[in-house]
């Protein structure tokens, strides 16, 4: 066998024997580079971690990673809710609007899921419980809703791609997300109407219910509502780059915690600094170590070998992608997106361009499927969060994860069949697509 084959094998026996991703990569790239190219090349590997995340834009995960642990705890998503309930009032399938919505406007604070899916869960599951939804339900739907973050902006994987493929405009791609992510958001919200209103879930008023009014609830909700306005005209305007626009996240963040809600102190703020390098050093160990699998992957032809092999499976290029998509939902339920997106990419990238795929409609494509894997099982890392949140067991929420998936998955044949529902804002904004 070829040293490739090698390297490949490897990386699967790694990650089967469950040896963490990060070192699953590093250790397989190191196996391809002593059998097919010389072990003294193994003095590379210093050079080749360091230049994988020695990368200006990178600056920009672990501040978002930073404002969305601050609004989580400055109460954003508590006032958010009761403005979203008061909006909507009591109504069969209400409250799983109020989460479907809350979830997507989080999700333009913070671009994690995970996060989002904590901070919604933590306020709404009570509610919801309290209203006759079942928690499975409840659990999943926040889950499913939470993986919307991944597409609306500000998208820590969106960021990712913008590095790995060469050319793309991270603005595009912050701009290309926002109607895909709105349209999922919408995908789940019907069939979780639907539902609410066959089985009678909520629709009238609890007993003993606060009366919240519009006008109230807006006031507190506002300084959460123009967090999004905030990073999105900014970078419209040109008043900041991407990555300035997560330091103007984490500032205005801040303020909002320990000024306006004043739910935020001081020795929050240095614990939630701490709390975001441990998350950001996890993300950033995986792309640091990625790039010795990449650099060797690169060196031996691996990746143009398979790039070379998928291109040769059909010269239909819709039916190309429709294997592509699957492959890459598959990996959503076993990888979290930062891998994905290191370890299929090189791969991908010479596909689309052979078969000449917008590099902005192909990238919302996949952050799509991985959205939809992030509730998924048997990994399903959104789905985790929240059913701790629940006390429930993961097994419990398998008939409605799949409702979800479903759902989701016509949005995504949506931005598949037509192109111009991502590509259509960027190219009114002017940004290159």
């Amino acid at each position: 066998m070829t040293a490739d084959i090698w390297m490949i094998l490897a990386f699967a026996g790694l990650l089967i024997a469950g040896v963490p991703v990060a070192f699953s990569l590093a250790l397989s790239g190191a196996v391809g580079i002593v059998l097919g190219l010389s072990p003294d090349m193994l003095a590379t590997l210093g050079t080749n971690t360091y230049n994988s995340i020695a990368k200006y834009p990178l600056i920009a995960i672990p501040l978002f990673i930073l404002t969305g642990l601050i609004f989580e705890r400055a109460g954003v998503a508590l006032r958010l809710v009761r403005f979203a309930q008061a909006l909507i009032g009591p109504r069969h399938g209400g409250l799983a609007l109020v989460a479907v919505l809350v979830c997507m406007i989080m999700g333009g604070m913070s671009g994690s899921g995970p996060a989002d899916a904590a901070a919604v869960a933590m306020v709404m599951l009570p509610s919801m419980t309290k209203a006759g939804y079942p928690k499975p339900f409840s659990a999943t739907l926040i889950a499913a809703s939470a993986s919307t973050a991944i597409l609306i902006p500000p998208s820590v994987a969106l960021i990712l791609y913008s590095i790995v493929v060469p050319g793309v405009d991270l603005r595009a791609l912050f701009a290309a997300g926002l109607f895909p992510g709105v349209l999922a958001g919408l995908a789940l919200l019907v069939p979780a109407m639907i539902v609410a209103k066959r089985y009678g879930w909520e629709g009238t008023p609890a007993e003993g219910a606060e009366t919240l009014t519009v006008k109230g609830t807006f006031r507190e909700a506002l300084p959460a509502l123009f967090a999004p306005v905030l990073i999105l005209g900014g970078l419209r305007s040109g008043l900041f780059t991407p990555t300035e626009a997560a330091v103007v996240a984490v500032a205005y963040g801040a303020i909002v915690g320990l000024f306006l809600t004043r739910e935020l102190t001081l020795r929050d703020v240095w614990e939630l600094l701490g709390e975001a390098a441990i998350i950001s050093g996890v993300v950033m160990l995986i792309i640091a170590l990625a790039g010795i699998f990449a650099w060797a992957g690169t060196m031996l032809g691996t990746f143009r070998h398979l790039a070379e092999w998928i291109i040769s499976l059909t010269d239909n290029g819709v039916l190309l992608l429709i294997l592509v998509m699957l492959a890459v939902l598959v990996a959503g339920m076993l990888l979290d997106a930062i891998s994905i997106y290191l370890i299929m990419m090189p791969i991908l990238i010479p596909v689309m361009q052979h078969f000449e795929w917008n590099p902005v409609w192909f990238g919302i494509l996949l952050a799509m499927n991985i959205a939809i894997g992030q509730f998924t099982p048997p990994v399903a890392v959104n789905l985790m969060v929240t059913t701790e949140v629940a006390k429930i067991r993961l097994e419990h929420t398998i008939g409605w994860a799949l409702l979800f998936v479903v759902a989701m998955g016509c949005a995504l044949a949506l931005v598949a069949i037509f192109p111009s529902i991502a590509l259509w804002l960027p190219t009114v904004l002017g940004y290159n697509v």
